[in-house]
């Protein structure tokens, strides 16, 4: 064995030393690159083996003959010695392969296609913990988080094509729902309230966590409940209460509330929260019971409900339609999402079947984590449960149970000692109290719709008679139960009856296989028919989603045999284990986040959990094994961070020949720390006989055909034992520590000592999964479920269609007058594939044969293997290069992708019989930070056809590259990023740094800088296309401020001239100016250039134009090389000699003195055909902005001669064009505009530059190329949405939309931007889809709402009404005027959209300077009637107008104001207040100045008025004593 000396080296501080391993070539004449080596110290070969890879061979020697070096932070954390002898061999990377690894990546957007080039890239790398992963060309940063391999964890191994990648973000956005049911207000058995318990214990354990793990989530939190109202009918609840009121399947009324306690927040620190958490919860119940009192009123007796009555679902609906809506508010800096509902019950819920079902199939479709912590002590049966509503009051109905498993459950319970005992009750008996009659609904006393007389109690039964009596041969496949009816208070958890189950793949069951699994027919618990024909053919979801003809059959067996449903098995949540049902993709949808266990199931970290063992030979075997290996004992699994329990009784095969890994890992040092033990980093792959037996004998073998799964838990693999305890149980329980803990004492200790109390018993102990609540994984990319042929025959419907991109691209590659470089076969292949990912598609992962019979359990995906002849991986491609073949599934929805050739074939396979679409609506009453009340809000919960997907047209656009005939419509949920370009205000300075009292401050510049705003605007727009010009435009001088005088004066050209030899500034990214060396002379005498302070278009200003100038002459002006208008450079698509019109506007007016208007000169030059739109469009008139037009007589034959596209459309998808409003005074000498505000002048000004811009369309969409820095190892692009027209004192809208792009890429263009516009004095604010979300609203966040603000009308002395003196018809828009008028005065600025629906009243939206809040005024129109409103829109103005049911005319005027939650949250909190008590918000100070404002304190409204009607007054005088001077002058 050949030692090296190992010297360590620090990357980056040569170049030579810029790899993990540098070696000397000469030593190692057979190392190829890519080999992968394992270096360990020579006197511990069963301690830590590092695995590092070959990634460069120099031949000149780095290192000195038989030394190697390796990266210091490695060499630490792996514990390797400098100039210490190492062993260093070449290693089979199948040997060393890795199971699954996980990857953490924090404050960034990684997309599901991303994953999966990040997964292929990582192919054949080695890794170690901790390794840092730079993919630089999807700029995508991550690090290495934990690997398993072969039931064990590592620190090091290679990424084959086999391992799982589960992908965990420590940025996702997290919802955390507090149930605020009766039982937080009780104690648990350590005198805790269950509120202290899960406030100062849970969320304080897992803040701290986050902080340790350097999370950085974005978090909602809300306080939720249900009241119910002891009433029997509606007329007793007086008017105001009826809003939200709902009934439930008892007849009871109820009412849900939701407290938002924090919004879409980031902290670095939580405790804060936690402190208001504490004070929201002392009023929180009397706050909600006593909602509805009023004086002298009578409302019904209002009860906070139990946990198990509570409003579970809903609450996962609530956060699952934000999340669905993932793709309208994309941002950049965080992925995934996360809802976690806290509650003090024990994971039992009453839930309505429909409801359960859109939930399974929401959370289910979106890949969202769901979690649920129950802070109560975990009860004796098998939970989460839920129970449905049993809406058949027969005696015989049998209430039906579901087992969840896209719950993720956590039982938390807090380490607090008790000296006396190590009891821990497990079951919560009722309080003794002398039940009134009333009371029976309250106590569930009839919990089985039984009368008391058939209470039969816990049994002098004979329960072989009934067993006789049941189990005869039944005509269909049935299972059977009897019903044992126990009395039971709610609170308590329901007792040992035996449950009708209706799981999700009721028709699956036949008949158990394995005999182990078969009970005594006397037990009666379960039975099975043996006809399994239905079972092997359908697929359905469950009873009330299944067949019509299902009713019949009920009623026809029920009259046999009371008891018995068809098709169900009823399942006893005591047991559980003894129902395995048939696997679906729904079952196996996660299953690839979970590791293998050493005995090859999948396994649920925070369930610590020993299966006992099936086979007398495992065990006895396993027993000889231990004895001969208890000399190894102290090395097994001794660490706190392993999840297993590895005593004598539990039957693990924790005794393999080597230990098991121990590695603890402190996350915040991100480095390694050792246990005094030598730890075995390094496990030898050896098939040690118990991992062949044991694992086969404890796992079902799953294949397609035949694959069952236990009904309980997310795996579907992990058995439900009934001896159950929660962690705090056991006395000395260190091994039971979460994966993420790093107590290092605890290495030491044996497992026998540790597990004392636990030997000999199968136990499960459910922890908290610290791991998911603090960096949850996101959706796997990869699963293992594919229905077998027959149920494809009789199951799916089958559809296939073929692309030939090469031919498309032929045929567009004619048509399109634009080229772009088209996708190859193989790219659009790969773009199917990811778009499949991207919409929640997973790849099937289909396992090879196993070869022998040694590795029947160590196939890697650990799910179906499904019976196909072709040896390779689904996943990868055959030997022959153009043949590859893709499975993709979500739901039961299943496409093959296959590429052969050049052909793509497309087949989908989608359900014969698909689930009927659902619609729950759903009332609650919400209160979101800074609102004062609880509003009324309703919302939709639906489940999405996702069959309906239209993914023809989604191909399509990718093969034609985006092309115009493939727009991306709404349904193909595309994602995109909303921004408002906004200029740079100074006033909030004045606010935040000066602390100005007041808030409606902005009105009060002077300066007119509209001439700035454009010329900034048409730099920026420049800069975004990309565009230069030959002679350079100037840039503004931002460090030495000149006054600026208001520009309307037009006396511009009096300025002092000044030579042109002071060159002006040029940005960086233009070309210099361009002067012909023979005129430079010339052009310094005869030209000028007017200082910035006045005027200067960055342009050399000729002498003047004579006022008889012909048109020909000024256009051979114009097109003067130096003295010209200037061109932009050559640019693929635009034709020579092509310029905007804003510059050649002002170009123009800098000539002409005899005040003709230049607009008019352009348009006859356009007549006169020298001048054209840049598309070669004839028809296309001048528009003032910057609007692309070219020269037209050009010398064809130059060299740079470029001719226009010649065609309209296509040219209009290439460049950014902008009409200009609002500023036409800029280049034509106009009368200053009136002074008087509009709300007073005898004929108001439009609102918006909608009514008389040339381009009647409000915005346009332009083709965008967005990998501009070329990083990326795809093609991407996208498009760009913008107004078309740019009005200064308006927000202007850009959206940039891709379906083809990564989300790093996007995120770099869209950062780009944001740079440029601040150095053009602008601001690029996100803004999101639905800025109001108005309660009803289809986009609308369902927690999110806008605060009604109403305006004081009354201020004039004697209650005169305002507008009086105007005629009627115009007093509505007057209001509006005024309102507009206000917001102007506090920074706002109108935002144009599009108009939706002409019947409702109009709505003006405006956004703040900063960006920070919305403002939106609904405008009462004198001719506006509702005869059929929107159920929705007629809510909308009700509930956020506080209006009466008569929704004809709004009666209260006022304006609704919402944040822009889209502003990251640094920028949010820097505008804090100088010298503020408390640190106050600038947006909090501007809500409360506006409220003042609004209601007239300090009479500020009034004086407003008084001011304005002064303005009027003078203004009128004015214009009288000009009317009296003219015919003097004349």
């Amino acid at each position: 064995m050949k030692l090296y000396k190992l010297n360590t080296h620090t990357r980056g501080c040569n170049k030579s030393y810029d790899a993990d391993l540098v070696l000397n070539p000469q030593d190692h004449p057979t190392a190829k690159v890519g080999n992968v080596v394992e270096i360990y110290a020579p006197e511990d070969e069963n301690g830590t083996h590092l695995l590092l890879q070959i990634t460069e061979l120099n031949e000149q020697s780095k290192t000195g003959r038989n030394v190697i070096s390796i990266e210091s932070c490695i060499a630490t954390a792996f514990k390797m010695r400098s100039y210490s002898n190492v062993v260093m061999q070449i290693v089979n990377p199948a040997d060393v392969a890795l199971d699954s690894i996980e990857i953490t990546f924090k404050d960034q957007y990684m997309g599901r296609s991303e994953m999966w080039r990040l997964k292929t890239y990582l192919t054949n790398t080695c890794v170690y913990v901790n390794k840092k992963i730079d993919y630089n060309d999807m700029q995508i940063r991550c690090q290495v988080y934990e690997m398993w391999s072969q039931g064990e964890r590592v620190a090091s191994g290679v990424i084959t094509d086999d391992t799982k990648i589960v992908f965990r973000s420590s940025t996702s956005m997290v919802y955390l729902f507090l149930q605020m049911s009766s039982e937080m207000w009780d104690f648990d058995i350590h005198g805790d309230l269950y509120f202290e318990k899960a406030v100062n214990g849970f969320l304080t354990e897992l803040f701290q966590k986050w902080k340790k793990l350097g999370c950085n989530h974005e978090v909602t939190i809300v306080l939720f409940s249900r009241t119910f109202y002891a009433a029997k009918s509606l007329d007793e609840f007086p008017a105001h209460m009826r809003d939200c009121l709902q009934q439930d399947y008892k007849g009871r009324f109820y009412e849900d509330f939701y407290r938002v306690a924090i919004q879409n927040e980031r902290n670095d620190d939580w405790c804060t929260v936690l402190a208001q958490l504490r004070k929201l919860f002392t009023s929180y119940q009397e706050t909600v019971l006593r909602y509805h009192e009023r004086q002298n009123m009578r409302i019904p007796q209002a009860t906070n409900s139990t946990a198990t009555q509570g409003n579970f679902l809903e609450v996962l609906n609530i956060s699952l339609n934000t999340f669905e809506k993932h793709y309208l508010d994309r941002t950049f800096d965080r992925t995934g999402q996360l809802s976690v509902v806290i509650t003090p019950g024990v994971g039992v819920f009453s839930v309505d079947r429909e409801l359960t079902n859109i939930t399974k199939q929401r959370i289910i479709d979106n890949g969202v984590g769901s979690d649920l912590v129950c802070v109560g002590e975990q009860p004796l049966h098998a939970v989460p449960l839920l129970k449905f509503h049993n809406k058949d009051t027969t005696l015989t109905s049998a209430d039906d149970y579901s087992l969840p498993h896209w719950i993720n459950l956590s039982f938390y319970s807090t380490n607090k000692k008790i000296a006396y005992s190590s009891f821990i009750p497990r079951i919560k008996l009722p309080i003794l109290s002398s039940v009134d009659e009333s009371d029976v609904e309250e106590n569930e006393r009839n919990f089985l719709s039984c009368n008391q007389s058939e209470y039969i109690h816990n049994s002098l039964f004979d329960y072989d008679a009934y067993d006789e009596q049941i189990f005869q041969p039944l005509p269909a496949q049935s299972t059977c139960s009897l019903q044992r009816v126990v009395r039971a208070k709610k609170t308590s958890v329901p007792s040992f009856e035996t449950y009708a189950y209706r799981n999700n793949d009721w028709e699956n069951l036949t008949p158990t296989k394995i005999p182990s699994l078969r009970r005594k027919m006397s037990d009666p618990d379960i039975h099975h028919g043996t006809s399994g024909m239905l079972a092997a053919l359908t697929d359905s979801t469950n009873l009330s989603e299944s067949l019509a003809s299902e009713k019949n059959a009920r009623r026809a067996i029920v009259s046999i045999a009371p008891i018995v449903r068809p098709g169900r098995a009823l399942i006893n949540p005591f047991d559980p284990s003894h129902v395995t049902i048939k696997l679906t993709s729904n079952r196996r949808r996660w299953t690839h986040i979970f590791p293998k266990g050493p005995t090859g199931v999948l396994i649920q970290q925070h369930h610590y959990q020993a299966v006992p063992a099936k086979t007398t030979l495992a065990v006895s075997y396993h027993r000889q094994l231990q004895q001969s290996n208890s000399n190894n004992n102290n090395n097994t699994n001794n660490n706190n961070d392993s999840d297993y329990n590895s005593a004598a009784g539990d039957q693990y095969d924790q005794v393999s020949t080597h230990s098991m890994i121990s590695l603890s890992k402190s996350i915040v040092s991100q480095n390694f720390v050792m246990g005094e033990e030598k730890s075995d980093f390094f496990k030898r792959r050896t098939n040690s006989l118990l991992t062949a037996t044991a694992s086969a004998a404890n796992v079902p073998n799953l294949t397609a055909t035949q694959a069952k799964s236990y009904v309980w838990g997310a795996t579907g693999e992990q058995e439900w034992t009934p001896a159950i305890t929660t962690e705090s149980g056991i006395a000395t329980g260190k091994h039971m520590k979460p994966i993420i803990e790093s107590d290092h004492s605890n290495f030491g200790s044996s497992p026998l000592e540790a597990t004392t109390e636990t030997v000999g018993k199968g136990k499960i102990i459910i922890g908290v999964d610290w791991k998911s609540l603090s960096i949850p994984a996101c959706l796997p990319i990869t699963t293992d479920y594919f229905p077998d042929k027959r149920s494809l025959h009789n199951d799916y419907v089958i559809s296939d269609y073929t692309l030939l991109p090469d031919d498309v691209n032929l045929d567009y590659a004619r048509s399109r007058a634009v080229y772009r470089k088209p996708l190859s076969t193989e790219e659009v292949c790969k773009e199917i594939v990811s778009q499949r990912l991207a919409q929640g598609f997973q790849l099937i992962v289909v396992e090879e044969k196993p070869s022998n019979s040694n590795s029947c359990c160590s196939a890697s995906g650990s799910g179906c293997a499904v019976t196909s002849n072709q040896s390779t991986s689904a996943v990868l491609p055959p030997s022959s290069e153009t043949k590859k073949e893709y499975l993709l599934s979500i739901g039961r929805i299943f496409h093959k992708i296959s590429l052969s050739g050049s052909v793509i074939t497309v087949t989908g396979y989608r359900p014969r019989h698909p689930y009927p679409p659902i619609n729950v609506d759903y009332r609650y009453r919400f209160h979101a930070p800074q609102h004062e009340t609880y509003e009324i809000s309703g919302v939709n919960f639906t489940t999405e056809k996702l069959e309906n997907f239209n993914w023809n047209h989604m191909d399509l656009y990718i093969c034609t590259r985006g092309d115009v005939d493939y727009p991306l419509m709404e349904s193909l949920k595309y994602w995109r990023f909303r921004m408002y370009l906004l200029p740079r205000e100074s006033m909030v300075n004045k606010i935040v740094s000066f602390g100005s009292p007041r808030c409606d401050i902005f009105t009060e510049a002077v300066v007119d800088n509209t001439r700035d705003l454009i010329e900034d605007f048409v730099r920026l727009i420049e800069n975004v296309s990309k565009l230069k010009r030959q002679i350079g435009r100037k840039a503004r001088q931002h460090d030495t401020p000149t006054p600026r005088f208001t520009e309307k004066n037009h006396n511009l050209l009096n300025a002092p001239q000044q030579s042109i030899n002071v060159r002006s500034k040029l940005e960086a990214s233009r070309i210099s100016r361009i002067f012909p060396g023979t005129d430079a002379a010339a052009a310094a005498t005869a030209v000028a250039v007017v200082p910035r302070d006045d005027q200067d278009d960055g342009f050399p200003v000729d002498n003047k134009f004579s006022a008889n100038i012909t048109l020909a002459e000024i256009f051979e002006a114009m097109k003067h090389p130096s003295t010209g208008v200037g061109y932009f450079s050559q640019t693929q698509s635009l034709p020579s000699c092509t310029f905007v019109s804003y510059d050649a506007l002002m170009w123009l007016k800098a000539r002409l003195t005899n005040g003709r208007h230049p607009l008019d000169l352009l348009e006859a030059m356009r007549k006169e055909r020298m001048i054209c739109h840049a598309s070669g469009d004839w028809n296309q008139p001048v528009v003032p902005g910057f609007v692309f037009y070219y020269v037209v007589q050009q010398d064809k034959n130059a060299k740079d001669y470029a001719p226009p596209l010649n065609d309209y459309s296509a040219f209009v998808n290439e460049w950014l064009e902008i009409e200009f409003q609002g500023c036409s005074f800029l280049w034509h000498d106009e009368p200053t505009p009136s002074h008087v505000p509009n709300f007073l002048r005898d004929t108001t000004a439009p609102q918006s530059w909608t009514d008389y811009c040339k381009n009647k369309r409000v915005y346009r969409q332009s083709h965008l190329e967005i990998d501009v820095n070329q990083k990326s190892d795809r093609m991407e692009w996208g498009h760009v949405k913008h107004h078309t027209v740019m009005q200064p004192g308006f927000a202007f809208e850009l959206v940039v939309e891709w379906v083809t792009s990564s989300g790093p890429i996007v995120s770099d263009l869209i950062s780009g931007w944001m740079r440029k516009a601040n150095h053009c004095n602008y601001q690029l604010v996100s803004v999101p889809a639905d800025p109001m979300a108005e309660p009803f609203t289809k986009k609308s966040d369902p927690l999110r709402g806008p605060i009604f603000i109403p305006l004081c009308v009354t201020f004039l002395p004697d209650g005169a009404a305002l507008f009086e003196e105007f005629p009627e018809d115009s007093r509505s828009d007057r209001m509006l005027f005024l309102q507009e008028a206000i917001l102007a005065r506090f920074g706002f600025s109108p935002c144009v959209l599009e108009e939706t629906n002409k019947d409702l009243p109009k709505e003006y939206q405006y956004v703040h300077c900063t960006g920070n809040m919305f403002a939106l005024i609904r405008c009462a129109s004198h001719n506006y009637q509702m005869e059929s409103p929107s159920r929705q829109e007629a809510n909308v103005t009700r509930c956020v107008y506080g209006h009466t049911n008569n929704t004809n005319v709004p009666k209260k005027v006022g304006f609704l104001w919402a944040w822009n939650h889209m502003i990251p949250n640094k920028k949010w909190k820097a505008l804090t207040i100088n010298n503020s008590v408390d640190g106050e918000l600038f947006q909090l100070k501007m809500l409360k100045d506006f409220r003042e404002f609004c209601s007239n304190s300090d009479q500020r409204l009034a004086n407003f008025w008084a001011n304005c009607q002064e303005l009027k007054r003078k203004s009128l005088k004015f214009e009288n004593n000009n009317n009296n001077d003219d015919p003097k002058n004349i």
